[in-house]
């Protein structure tokens, strides 16, 4: 299996907060990472860099075999400008906390904008694949409805079928379920599960310890910036061996 993600002593500042501390990670196609641990432990900002929505203060960052953000040229490294970042950004798709449709576009509007306009798509193509999207995570009669029509948990199914509309080859989610109500959370998850069985590469940041212990093959448990543990979702999760993953797993459960 080859890499899709890999982060070489991998730091981030915000001025003087140390946000992320010297991150060692690899994830490899196919294959499902979930990210656990507290408010202000760095996961968010991690998921941030790989997407190149912040740029890494320190070390290395690439994926898809692609050093993120940056050039070689000779012996030099040389920041790359929007458009190429652009260009690098297209492997991956991200699921927001927040869904961020286009409130003035209707759900089938919403999926084929970025195909159409970035990808350069043809309408034809964009609103086929859109469609079984749409069909995929359960919301085929919405085609035409307005996101303000919709449930929370429809709506970020539609962002989800929107990502994917992009065809992605890493998907990244940054607590999808969060801002849902308790009974929309299982329709979500359970298209994320979905997504996991066809070898989708995932990361996916959660408090969702139930989905994470089901579906990843891998759980990271961050706190301060840095990854404190890492390993399967038995290890972490059951038998965890650090007092404060101990700790954290232990309060969420009550």
């Amino acid at each position: 299996m080859r890499s899709i993600v890999k982060a070489v002593n991998l730091n981030k500042y915000y001025d003087q907060y140390h946000a992320l501390r010297d991150i060692n990670i690899e994830v490899e196609q196919g294959e499902v990472m979930c990210i656990i641990g507290p408010s202000g432990s760095g996961k968010s900002t991690l998921l941030r860099c790989v997407n190149q929505l912040e740029k890494i203060d320190k070390g290395g960052l690439w994926v898809d075999g692609e050093l993120v953000g940056y050039r070689v040229v000779g012996n030099k490294l040389h920041e790359m400008n929007e458009s190429q970042i652009a260009r690098q950004r297209l492997a991956t798709g991200m699921v927001f906390q927040r869904f961020n449709l286009f409130p003035h576009m209707t759900v089938l509007q919403n999926i084929i904008e970025g195909p159409c306009q970035v990808l350069k798509r043809s309408p034809k193509e964009a609103i086929e694949d859109a469609l079984e999207l749409l069909a995929r995570v359960g919301l085929a009669d919405k085609r035409n409805a307005y996101p303000v029509e919709l449930s929370g948990g429809q709506q970020q199914r539609v962002a989800i079928a929107r990502a994917l509309a992009m065809r992605p080859k890493l998907m990244l989610f940054d607590e999808p379920t969060s801002a849902l109500d308790p009974e929309l959370v299982g329709e979500v998850l359970s298209v994320m599960r979905d997504l996991a069985t066809t070898g989708m590469t995932m990361i996916v940041v959660t408090h969702e310890l139930g989905f994470a212990r089901e579906v990843s093959n891998r759980i990271v448990f961050m706190d301060a910036g840095q990854i404190v543990e890492a390993g399967s979702p038995e290890e972490i999760l059951i038998s965890p061996q650090n007092p404060r993953t101990q700790s954290f797993i232990s309060a969420v459960r009550t």
